[in-house]
């Protein structure tokens, strides 16, 4: 007897999935302090919200992610099996590409303007500054209107723009996840080549240098 589990139950769920191993394997390296940007005092005391806070935060942006990708996958109804065999590594890299454009224009854009509108950055964005000192799992706490307007709509819109199937889905926003906890892991590592690796600058303006130039981050 075979147990099966389909494309579209791993594309909602891997995700998140790799969300919390990918933190967890951050939260490990917090611990030897040569590699943190910022104390575990200074992480404990100037952030304004709790762990178990950001823990809930992060679970319900990711229940209704959860959510909207199992509604997406049913009403686009993807032959994922049949789709994937007939597609080349070409059409691959091109949905790959179009869905990264997508999804990054759109965060980009909207992180932006609610940096630039008074309204929304007070009541809406500044819950995800509340982490002065970011780290890994911490990564998708934000407000829920904003979790849904920033990650789940734009997720749901580079989806379907790029036409990719469901086990495609799997990948793409798996990197995308690990991209988001790197992007907010507070820690600093280095590489093999003589460059440095750094992560989770908490201002968006913050141009830390790197290897000898500045790299600018955001939050």
């Amino acid at each position: 007897m075979e147990f099966g589990v389909s494309d579209e139950l791993l594309g909602t769920f891997a995700p998140i999935l790799v969300y919390w191993v990918y933190s967890g394997i951050y939260i490990l390296l917090g611990s030897f302090e040569n590699y943190r940007l910022h104390s575990k005092k200074d992480e404990d005391d100037k952030n304004l919200v709790s762990k178990w806070t950001v823990v809930k935060g992060v679970l319900l942006q990711q229940f209704v992610q959860a959510v909207v990708a199992i509604l997406l996958f049913t009403v686009t109804g993807n032959d994922s099996e049949t789709t994937t065999g007939q597609q080349s590594s070409f059409v691959l890299l091109r949905q790959f590409s179009v869905a990264m454009v997508v999804l990054d224009t759109w965060q980009y854009f909207m992180h932006r303007y609610m940096h630039h509108n008074k309204f929304l950055y007070r009541h809406i964005h500044s819950q995800h500054h509340r982490l002065v000192v970011p780290y890994a799992f911490g990564a998708l706490y934000n407000h829920p209107l904003e979790g849904l307007l920033l990650d789940t709509i734009g997720g749901a819109l580079s989806f379907l723009l790029s036409g990719m199937s469901p086990r495609t889905s799997i990948f793409f926003f798996s990197f995308a996840t690990i991209k988001t906890v790197d992007d907010h892991c507070g820690l600093w590592l280095p590489e093999t080549e003589p460059d440095q690796k750094e992560c989770g600058s908490p201002s968006p303006t913050k141009t830390p240098k790197v290897g000898g130039r500045r790299r600018r981050r955001t939050v």
